[in-house]
């Protein structure tokens, strides 16, 4: 990996050349890389032996001999630079930042393209940790363009698209459209390209209008925007349920001879189905078929989530098997949503199938697929515990809330064996659980009338780090009611009001249906 000692004087050397060449606005460019990609670790790339042997012949060549001739070899170094970076047969990100190290104490420099072969090359391989100490360093970019203007040089298309693409990546929209203004006043005519990396910059940022009005000034400087851009802009509608603005923009597209996409028709399905319109969703998805556009996963997906939420479970039902025999597979998302359709109707036996069917056809579930939820609401806990060690035995591992819901749906089914078992679990693997988890078993002990384990439970919270809420000590107000413990309650309301607790009104009504349960 890449170190940041090594990234530092990459630094310095990009700045050297920089300087030295005012032109070389690659250097720009690796100033921004870690906000162009995510930083994630490099697996190592594939290198041929007699390419890693020659590499090592030349670079071994070139430093042993270079205090004796600087200039020796260092055609043959270049041209095998040149061949592993267009065969990208760098073994790691230290192998290419060996090159770059070598190159840069090369006398005379090699040309500005060696050095843009290379970084590039960096680039593509996705490593940006050796830009650690760059992190952040948007403003060094800039920077680095205005010395460029001082030195009597404009920055071209690629330096200023990549670092408006790297302010936009980083949340500075207001930034980068000041950097478009300064682009049109200064330096060239911007393209639809740098439009369109405003626009959908604002639209993520929920500054829809201001999207919107910068699509009117495209056109109104005689830019035509794209599929992207309508596409951007749509979206940005659309995430504000204006579904009604997001079609006329869909109109204006067609007439203006722009073709909507795949990714367009799929964004305005997905809303009209959020919105519950059913109707009008099918409508655009007609449109799609009759245009000759194939429907994609998330088109098919979107609409099948439509008529679950609808309880229209048969329809969703013949758009997934129209999905399968159009040849589009279904992805984990298309089943989680059709089986959480059928547990939400209560048709657990069909949950059930799909998701075997599922597993049949080598798609991997999720935490989601399992839906524990879905089948404790219908009183099928031995079921949901059955899927529940599926789950592990898949090495999908549960996060808490599946824990929550499970002991949950098994302490409502009245299993406390399995329930106080499960809890055990949790408490072996050390899971972060909260207050919840306690009330939802102290609950379940005081309604099976094993008032003395929940009391147990109830007081060892504090050693275990925890503080009891309202509904904690209402829990137990109901258990003490339940059996007449008239003063614990009152012990309990004391304890509550010295903890700086205010029963509410769920407590209250359970103190007044214990007392008069007790006369």
């Amino acid at each position: 990996m890449g170190t940041p000692l090594r990234a530092s004087k990459l630094t310095n050397s990009l700045l050297f050349i920089s300087k030295s060449n005012p032109s070389f606005s690659i250097a720009i460019t690796l100033k921004t890389l870690p906000f162009l990609f995510p930083f994630h670790a490099l697996s190592s790339c594939s290198c041929s032996s007699s390419s890693s042997y020659y590499y090592y012949y030349c670079y071994s060549t070139l430093t042993t001999t270079s205090r004796k001739n600087p200039n020796q070899n260092q055609n043959q170094f270049l041209k095998s630079v040149r061949d592993q970076c267009k065969a990208g047969s760098f073994r790691n990100v230290d192998h290419a930042l060996d090159l770059f190290d070598t190159m840069f104490h090369m006398r005379p420099l090699p040309s500005i393209l060696d050095f843009t072969l290379l970084l590039n090359a960096i680039a593509r391989m996705k490593h940006y940790s050796l830009g650690l100490c760059l992190q952040g360093n948007i403003a060094e970019a800039v920077r680095l363009v205005e010395d460029m203007e001082r030195n009597g040089y404009k920055p071209d298309a690629i330096t200023c698209g990549t670092i408006l693409n790297a302010l936009c990546k980083i949340g500075k929209t207001d930034m980068a459209t000041g950097l478009l203004r300064k682009i049109e006043k200064k330096y060239f005519e911007p393209n639809v390209v740098f439009y369109n990396t405003n626009v959908d910059s604002l639209c993520k940022d929920r500054l829809v209008i201001e999207a919107l009005n910068l699509l009117s000034e495209m056109q109104g400087k005689g830019i035509q925007p794209d599929v992207i851009t309508y596409t951007c802009s749509i979206q940005g509608l659309c995430n504000f349920g204006r579904w009604r603005e997001a079609t006329t923009l869909l109109n204006e597209m067609t007439q203006r001879k722009i073709m909507p996409n795949v990714q367009t028709f799929s964004i305005l399905v997905d809303t009209l189905c959020k919105e519950g319109m059913l109707t009008e969703a099918n409508e655009v998805f007609t449109v799609i078929i009759q245009r000759g556009i194939e429907p994609n996963t998330v088109t098919y997906s979107s609409l099948i989530d439509g008529y679950c939420l609808q309880n229209k479970m048969e329809d969703a039902i013949k758009t997934f098997n129209m999905m399968v025999e159009r040849g589009c597979s279904p992805d984990v998302f298309s089943y989680n949503i059709l089986i959480n359709g059928y547990c939400k109707n209560k048709r657990i036996d069909e949950a059930r199938s799909l998701f075997d069917e599922m597993s049949n056809k080598g798609v991997a579930p999720s935490i989601v697929t399992y839906n524990i939820g879905g089948f404790c609401r219908v009183e099928r806990p031995q079921t949901a515990l059955d899927l529940f060690h599926k789950m592990q035995a898949c090495g999908q591992l549960p996060d808490p809330q599946t824990y929550a819901i499970l002991l949950d749906g098994i302490c409502k089914n009245k299993k406390i064996g399995e329930a106080m078992a499960l809890f055990q679990e949790m408490e072996d693997k050390n899971l972060d659980h909260n207050i919840v988890f306690y009330n939802i078993l102290m609950d379940s002990m005081c309604n099976a009338g094993e008032l003395t384990i929940a009391r147990e439970i109830f007081n060892s919270l504090l050693s275990k780090g925890l503080q009891p809420d309202v509904q904690t000590y209402t829990i137990m107000i109901k258990g003490f009611c339940k059996e007449g413990l008239i003063d614990e309650v009152s012990e309990l309301l004391e304890k509550m009001d010295g903890n700086h607790f205010s029963p509410d009104d769920c407590t209250y009504n359970t103190i007044i249906q214990g007392f008069v349960a007790t006369k």
